[in-house]
């Protein structure tokens, strides 16, 4: 059965394209730098927005017109991942990436579950012997059912503990079995409402005890993946461990856990946190822990995660400056976590709007590739810095200096001579990039 028979195999047609069904700006052959833009953007489907949101919101019931929808059970499971391939190969995406319960329903039991969830994977394992697209990462959902309320292993239920644990031994198996290039934590209710009845101490050593479970028994199984958390202030725990990625590291640090995780940040996380998306990348790149990225954006007039599709060009410009002075996302990529609006209902809107996310990051990787290779915000960051070239501030860089050292050079300086900062005019040159590079 095919579920989007009125769209075709979306194509690349060029910036002057009127065709909505079309690439205007992403063509995955064309080579920027040395390698091509697919190489660069490794683009991945969101399985549980794409093919299990159905638009309800905390004021409306669900309004999605999705082909599958009248089905139940297994066979709306099964029904998806049909969909969900048909989808793959007309918009030629080379990832995507779920949940556990995303893929299959849960049972009464967790040997049901597993059961339930053995049957989906047959069936998407079948589906990528003749498909190009690849699993990016898989994920245990620990937030969604009533069983979480106190968290998963953070929760002061030693029996959800455990569950928890089952539930990411299965996740890892099942990554192993389909390849998966990573595997990610989120935290979702890893965090606590209130001090007054919360063991903080505790909690943090069972997370750091939990993830080194998982450490061991990837190492036992044999799966190679990448490991990565996906930083998160708040909603829906109100104070989250995994707040944002400097938070992320002192935790991995404490815990000794840091060699064998990276993050996977999340544009709409990283301003929750009261950060820019490119901050965030700054910080895990420049600590060698730059892993994967949820490629969304939120609303500056809403307080919550709205997962847009991202359409700033500004922000991916900025967010590709940092992938590319990476060298890359290595075995990670760019997840759509997004949906459609609620008013978007009809399923072409699903090609749509990955079509306008692709096509955005793409504008982003050839503009921050045209700056990085024309040197402008490196040169000028050297020259703002040049002080420490030389003299005292060449000591101070070599260690030389001390506190004695540093008194006697100002001790009797009567003028300090800074210079402007020009936020405002490489804002407006990045700008100029943007709008000559097409």
């Amino acid at each position: 059965m095919a579920y989007f028979e009125s769209v075709s195999k979306i194509q690349y047609e060029g910036p002057t394209s009127k065709n909505a069904l079309a690439f205007k700006f992403y063509n995955p052959e064309e080579i920027i730098g040395d390698r091509t833009m697919e190489e660069w953007l490794r683009f991945g489907v969101a399985y549980w927005h794409t093919f299990t949101y159905d638009g309800t919101d905390p004021f409306g019931h669900g309004n999605m017109i999705r082909p599958w929808n009248h089905l139940k059970g297994m066979e709306l499971a099964k029904a998806r991942v049909e969909a969900a391939f048909e989808f793959f190969e007309k918009l030629n995406a080379p990832f995507f990436c779920f949940h556990d319960v995303d893929i299959a329903p849960e049972g009464e039991t967790l040997r049901e579950t597993n059961k339930n969830l053995d049957e989906i994977v047959d069936m998407i394992e079948d589906y990528m012997k003749t498909s190009k697209t690849k699993l990016l990462w898989n994920t245990a959902n620990m937030f969604t059912h009533p069983r979480f309320v106190h968290g998963a292993a953070t929760s002061c239920n030693a029996d959800v503990f455990a569950f928890s644990a089952a539930k990411v031994k299965k996740g890892l198996e099942v990554a192993k079995r389909l390849g998966a290039e990573n595997y990610v934590f989120w935290g979702g209710r890893e965090g606590y409402e209130s001090l007054l009845n919360t063991d903080m101490g505790l909690e943090q050593d069972n997370l750091a005890r939990f993830f080194q479970m998982a450490v061991d028994y990837a190492k036992e199984i044999g799966f190679s993946g990448q490991f990565l958390i996906e930083p998160k202030p708040k909603e829906p725990t109100k104070h989250q461990y995994d707040f944002d990625v400097a938070t992320g590291i002192a935790f991995l640090k404490k815990y000794n856990l840091d060699p064998y995780f990276k993050f996977n940040i999340e544009a709409n996380h990283a301003t929750l946190a009261g950060h820019t998306f490119e901050h965030e990348l700054r910080v895990a790149r420049i600590n060698g822990m730059l892993g994967s990225v949820d490629a969304n954006q939120g609303d500056p007039l809403l307080g919550w995660d709205t997962d847009e599709f991202p359409t700033d060009l500004n922000a991916t410009t900025l967010a590709m400056y940092e992938i590319i002075k990476n060298g890359g996302l290595g075995k990670g990529g760019l997840n759509f976590d997004a949906k459609v609006r609620r008013g978007s209902f009809e399923p072409e809107d699903l090609f749509r709007a990955h079509i306008a996310g692709m096509d955005s990051f793409a504008v982003g990787l050839k503009v921050a590739h045209k700056l990085i290779e024309d040197h402008v915000l490196d040169d000028f960051i050297a020259n703002r810095y040049r002080s420490y070239n030389e003299g005292i501030g060449k000591e101070i860089i070599q260690g030389k200096a001390d506190f004695k050292t540093l008194e006697e050079h100002v001790l009797d300086m009567k003028e300090f001579k800074n210079e402007s900062g020009r936020v405002e005019e490489l804002r407006a040159l990045v700008n100029q990039y943007l709008l000559t590079a097409f």
